[in-house]
């Protein structure tokens, strides 16, 4: 590697070195001590994590891991890895690529230390749709770890790609090689947020109590939940849906507190109940298959379709190191080169 080299820092959220319980707490404790995961002052922080969570969480968490985990390793943390190697071939002898995670190994700090000779860094934080909780998070720590250094690297980042065609045309073609057959119903089911995410930033009610978000409101530029409807919309167009053929829903909720809606879970039974039997669902949120799509919807959604009376159950795998989605993703960090 020479100072013309550009650098990619490939980052994901994390994943624990094992689903044992142990290092499972240690990888939970270290997420949810995360000031823009559990947005409470400090000592609130603490007190909810330290006196409620960890004392249940990791068991709970653990038997879910071991459910994924594969004789490789963590399925997140693999696709990740061949990710990087792809894009890594893709891009060319000019570029340099890292993978980091935002908590555990390898992380950022790593990462970071592989590229420190490139003459450019871009961050690329792997999370389509922008929110706090998890771009902002990685973007902080990433610009926390650059002010340490005496030589601050020209730095530039990858805000989020939710409507980028690239992006799009890599999930179309995936979705068409495992499901080339419409479903009655398909399901775009992302990752959820406390509403006082929202709340935070200035959204007002509407913008989470409406089933679709305003594209025009000033507010929305950065707004999660509208990136993920249009996500979701430009989907649709691209698979030839109309509006009444598809449903936006939000996964992945934790306690008791309002998240943004509707319910991936209350959605399925709302289905149920109108008689659909062939459903399809399909995880725009994730680019790299891990707890949140192969457990929470392949297992325990799939396990609750079925006790609703549902039929036909289909999980369209994420990105991954799909050959489209890897010039798609070259595609996307050639243009901030």
């Amino acid at each position: 590697m020479t100072s013309s080299h550009t650098g990619i820092l490939l980052v994901n959220l994390g994943t624990p070195e094992s689903p044992a319980k142990k290092p499972v707490r240690a990888y939970l404790s270290e997420f949810l001590a995360d000031r823009r995961v559990v947005d409470l002052p400090a000592p609130w922080r603490q007190l909810l994590v330290k006196g409620f969570i960890l004392p249940f969480r990791p068991k709970v968490s653990s038997h879910a891991y071991q459910q994924i985990w594969t004789q490789a390793g963590s399925p997140l943390l693999i696709h990740s890895q061949q990710l990087a190697k792809g894009l890594a071939v893709s891009l060319g002898e000019n570029y340099r690529v890292a993978l980091a995670m935002r908590y555990g190994q390898p992380n950022i700090v790593s990462g970071l230390r592989d590229l420190r000779m490139c003459r450019k860094i871009i961050v690329s934080p792997l999370f389509p749709q922008y929110s706090s909780a998890a771009t902002g998070s990685v973007l902080e720590k990433v610009f926390g770890e650059l002010q340490t250094m005496n030589d601050i690297p020209n730095v530039s980042t990858l805000h989020s790609f939710h409507d980028h065609p690239a992006f799009i045309n890599a999930w179309k073609t995936v979705i068409t090689e495992h499901c080339p057959q419409k479903p009655q119903m398909w399901v775009f089911s992302f990752h959820g947020l406390p509403v006082r995410h929202l709340v935070k930033r200035g959204c007002p009610a509407a913008c989470w109590s409406q089933t679709q978000c305003s594209a025009e409101a000033a507010h929305a530029i950065h707004c999660y939940r509208r990136q993920c409807y249009a996500t979701a919309a430009l989907l649709a167009n691209s698979l030839g849906l109309c509006s009444d053929q598809y449903r936006v829903a939000f996964q992945s909720r934790l306690g008791r507190i309002p998240w943004i809606t509707p319910y991936t879970d209350h959605l399925l039974a709302d289905l149920a109940g109108q008689g659909i039997k062939n459903l399809a669902i399909a995880c725009p949120s994730f680019v790299a298959d891990c707890l949140e799509t192969l457990e929470e919807i392949g297992i325990r959604a799939r396990t609750q379709w079925r006790q609703l009376g549902g039929g036909e159950f289909t999980l369209i795998p994420s990105l991954n190191a799909h050959p489209v989605w890897v010039n798609g993703l070259s595609e996307i960090l050639r243009q901030l080169s």
